[in-house]
């Protein structure tokens, strides 16, 4: 059994709250879901779906972006990031749904809605089974637009290549959890292949009837400080294993104190642009 203190997964209370919290007190989930809406061409839809919309840090730029009379769905399978939004974003245009994302297409009219956003979370899904249910509800042209992080698609922006201001906050976090608690990280072979590259996205949403459209690899510019409010989310703690959120956060503030505040961190991200194909005359 996990300790009483472990938090475990995206639908608790307490990790729904400090992910919320830190949307709203750090700028890396406003810059990206800014990012997505501006790609999306939302200036004439009328319905959009925030696709693992979560707490709604990427519905709140949507809704910053489409036109009068357009509304938002928000789809999320975690009743407890939901529950969250619904307190803290509450907007007549927006509307909540809880189910999986690759449950989309039984919850949203197919062919009705104008672009299908999602934002960080595209690699804790099956992409086939959601890449079929966006195509299926998406209007003829209408734009699915999501991100993918540097190291599931296999890319690196030449500014993270750039930084070396020394180790990352990941690998002091590893080094103190080897230091004071014995902990060995699990091997990792460098020849393992990534496990969301272009290729294969561009194949599967093919699969789907879902064309790409534009790609781009961009670079997301934060702080240590930044980085560590991140990794104080229960959900992202490091490192994994058997210790409890309490000894996560000792072994964080112990690596964090190696650091600079200010100093740049820099993270890749693939980002795709896909629209769904006019059916066959």
């Amino acid at each position: 059994m996990a300790p009483h203190d472990a938090i475990l997964g995206w639908d608790e209370d307490t990790n729904a709250a400090a992910y919320d919290a830190f949307t709203r007190a750090h700028p890396m989930y406003n810059v990206t879901s800014r990012d997505l809406a501006r790609r999306a061409g939302l200036s004439d839809v009328g319905l959009v779906v925030d696709l693992c919309g979560g707490a709604g840090a990427t519905a709140r730029a949507i809704l910053d972006h489409i036109p009068p009379g357009a509304r938002v769905i928000s789809v999320d399978n975690a009743a407890a990031m939901q529950r969250v939004g619904r307190r803290t974003l509450i907007d007549s245009r927006l509307s909540w749904i809880t189910a999986p994302a690759e449950h989309l297409a039984d919850h949203v009219a197919h062919g009705h809605i104008g672009a299908v956003v999602c934002n960080s979370a595209i690699w804790k899904t099956d992409i086939a089974a959601v890449f079929a249910a966006v195509s299926r509800v998406l209007r003829p042209g209408g734009r699915f637009v999501f991100n993918i992080g540097g190291g599931f698609a296999g890319i690196r922006h030449p500014d993270e290549q750039a930084v070396s201001g020394g180790p990352s906050l990941n690998t002091l976090i590893h080094d103190v959890a080897a230091r004071d608690y014995g902990y060995i990280a699990p091997p990792k072979s460098a020849d393992a292949p990534p496990k969301l590259p272009l290729e294969t996205i561009t194949c599967e949403l093919a699969a789907a009837g879902l064309a790409v459209v534009d790609t781009e690899i961009v670079a997301q510019h934060s702080t240590m400080a930044e980085k560590k409010a991140w990794l104080s989310i229960p959900v992202f703690s490091r490192p994994e294993g058997d210790f409890t959120h309490a000894q996560r956060m000792r072994i964080l503030e112990t690596a964090y104190a190696q650091t600079t505040p200010d100093a740049p961190s820099v993270t890749s991200w693939l980002v795709v642009v896909a629209e769904r194909r006019e059916p066959p005359a």
